[in-house]
Order: structure tokens, then C-alpha cells, then sequence
């Protein structure tokens, strides 16, 4: 949402973005020059504001009320970012005009699960910005990599990790002690107490370093500029995966795996097994590839690179933002107000 209303040309577009509540978002938004506007009464802040277009954010599924507002002041566009694809059959769902998904997997998902073909002009796929540009100037292709320094980043939250994220590391180990592999660095930002546990058991607190957690494209870069590539390991899943598509900005390859079942698994759409990184399934996978990717650096920075290429075709924030102003100017020509 931040990187959207940044984007958005200002020439065509006046932003503002609402929230409930003000946060750390809140003033970085402020800063970019965009109005904020914080309380309970968004039916005031619609009224106030008489915003021709109104973007949500949320997961997908029935909030009873939430939409209300924007039925009341008559809001002539609503567009929804359908987080993590789920549906909403309530009447009220019928205000919103597009559907984005933020990945293709969400959108097949969907259409498999409630047999409503995802497309246009209700749905369309839309990714999440990366400010690509931002990453490729602050992590150049050509610095030196730590080469024996990987690392992790997420939300300090149970949710968003997996035991693959930690049980590859007492193997990795015995390799050390074979002398088959050089002691290495485990960067963790947003470790959980399951995690302080797991390395404090295992006595592996020479590997293993616990980060605070960052918020700024200046602290993620400065985070990814002191690994080599990154290790993502989440059971939920990922309805897109940014951490992962910064990584690959950044020109850091990624490991990752699959969920199971109906999970959320957009991080497959995002890394390609062999070509931007590694798709593990069991710990000795997870371990294979990441002692690959710290004995053979030259192969790693080139499925960095490829990742980088990738990133900047699909998710480069400028360009996503444009896309998003086309389908703002789409559906306002269709209901004939420009």
C-alpha cells in the first residue's frame, strides 16, 4: 500500500491513505508527502476527502461492515487487494468493482476453490511493488558478498516460520566438524522464542545470530548486503512473498519450499529451483543446498543475478504502480466519470 500510493503519478493522481490506527507506515507515508488520515469514522474521511477511487487492502473473506462506509458516501470506484485470495459472498462484496490478486497462484487458487473464474474486468493479478530500482543501486551487482553469511528475515511471529528454518543446521554442523564445510554465519531477523530455544539446545550459538527487526528499504538493503543468499522457510506459505522478491532485487539467490495442500505457495511462483535459488522439501535438502550455495559463490551470485532480472521485470515498483493507475482510469471510464 505505501509503495502504491508513492507511485501512483502524482500528476494524475492525488493520494491519502487511511488507517484505524497510526504506526511507524504512518510516518514514512507523511514523509513522501502523502496525507494520512487516522480514526475510527471512515465514512467522515470519505466525505472529507471524496476520493473517486478507493483501494483496500484486506484478506479476501467477509467483514461485516467494513464496506459500508464507501456504500454511504457513494464512493464511485472500490478496488480491493485480495491479500491472501480468499472470497467474500456477501452483498456487500458486490461494491467492489476489481479484485487484484497478488500472485497468480492466489488467482487459480481461487478460481479452483469457489469455481469463479479469476478474470477480468471483476479480477486481475497484480504483484506487490519492489522498489527494484532502489535495491539494484543500494545492493550493486558488483560488491563482495560475505561468503559464508546467510540469512532470514520475517515478522517475530510463530505463523511465519517453519522447523526447516532450524533443522538443517545441526547437519551443516557435522559437516563443519568433518571439516567438510567452514564455519558459517545464520543471520536471523525475527526470531521467535522456539527459535532462541532451538539454538540455545542444540548448542549452536556460534552459527546463529539473532537481529533486530528492521523496517526501511535502507535497513533491508544494509541486511542483505551483509549475506550471501537468503533461507525463507514459512509452513503458511506465501500469498506473494516479499522478503523473498527484495532478496532477488538485491541479487541474493533464495531457498525455499513448498507448503502443503492448500496453503498459500506463491514463493514457488517467485523462485525458480535450480535457476533463481533452490526448492527444499526435507531438512537434508535444506542443507544441500545451502552448503552449495556457500561452497560454489560463482553460481550462486549468477542465480542472484537471474533472480535480480526477474524481480525487475515482474515486481519493479514504478511500473507495478502504473499498471494500477491504468485499471483506476479503466474502471472510472467505465462507469463513464472521465
Amino acid at each position: 500500500m505505501q509503495s502504491f500510493a508513492a507511485n501512483l503519478d502524482r500528476n494524475t493522481f492525488q493520494t491519502a491513505v487511511y488507517s484505524p490506527t497510526d504506526g511507524p507506515r504512518g510516518k514514512l507515508l507523511r514523509k513522501q508527502g502523502i496525507p494520512t488520515f487516522i480514526g475510527s469514522d471512515l465514512f467522515s474521511v470519505l466525505e472529507k476527502f471524496t476520493p473517486h477511487v478507493a483501494h483496500i487492502h484486506r484478506a479476501g473473506w467477509t467483514e461485516p461492515g467494513s464496506l459500508r462506509p464507501f456504500k454511504l458516501a457513494r464512493t464511485p470506484v472500490l478496488v480491493e487487494t485480495n491479500v491472501f485470495g480468499h472470497h467474500d459472498p456477501s452483498p456487500e462484496a458486490k461494491l467492489i468493482d476489481r479484485h487484484l490478486f497478488v500472485s497468480r497462484f492466489c488467482a487459480e487458487r481461487f478460481a479452483k476453490v469457489n469455481s469463479i473464474p479469476a478474470r477480468e474486468p471483476k479480477y486481475s493479478v497484480l504483484y506487490n511493488p519492489v522498489d527494484t530500482d532502489f535495491f539494484r543501486d543500494h545492493c550493486p551487482a558488483g560488491r563482495d558478498l560475505p561468503q559464508n553469511s546467510f540469512g532470514r528475515i520475517s515478522r517475530a511471529d510463530k505463523g511465519k516460520w517453519s522447523n526447516l528454518a532450524l533443522e538443517f543446521l545441526p547437519l551443516l554442523e557435522e559437516q563443519v566438524k568433518k571439516k567438510e564445510l567452514l564455519p558459517f554465519s545464520y543471520k536471523i531477523i525475527g526470531g521467535i522464542p522456539e527459535a532462541h530455544q532451538f539454538v540455545a539446545d542444540k548448542n549452536l550459538e556460534q552459527y546463529v545470530h539473532f537481529l533486530p527487526p528492521v523496517l526501511t528499504d535502507g535497513e533491508i538493503a544494509e541486511f542483505l548486503n551483509s549475506i550471501s543468499f537468503l533461507v525463507h522457510a514459512n509452513d503458511t506459505g506465501e500469498s506473494f512473498g516479499l522478503v523473498i522478491a527484495e532478496a532477488m532485487a538485491a541479487g541474493l539467490p533464495v531457498i525455499t519450499h513448498p507448503s502443503r495442500d492448500m496453503r498459500d505457495n506463491a514463493q514457488l511462483e517467485l523462485v525458480d529451483h535450480g535457476v533463481t535459488g533452490f526448492v527444499a522439501r526435507t531438512a537434508a535438502e535444506y542443507a544441500q543446498a545451502v552448503k552449495f550455495l556457500l561452497t560454489h559463490p560463482h553460481e550462486a551470485k549468477q542465480m542472484g543475478e537471474k533472480g535480480r532480472t526477474k524481480a525487475e521485470k515482474l515486481f519493479r515498483a514504478q511500473d507495478i504502480a502504473t499498471q494500477l493507475g491504468h485499471i483506476y482510469l479503466e474502471l472510472l471510464k467505465t462507469k463513464k466519470l472521465i
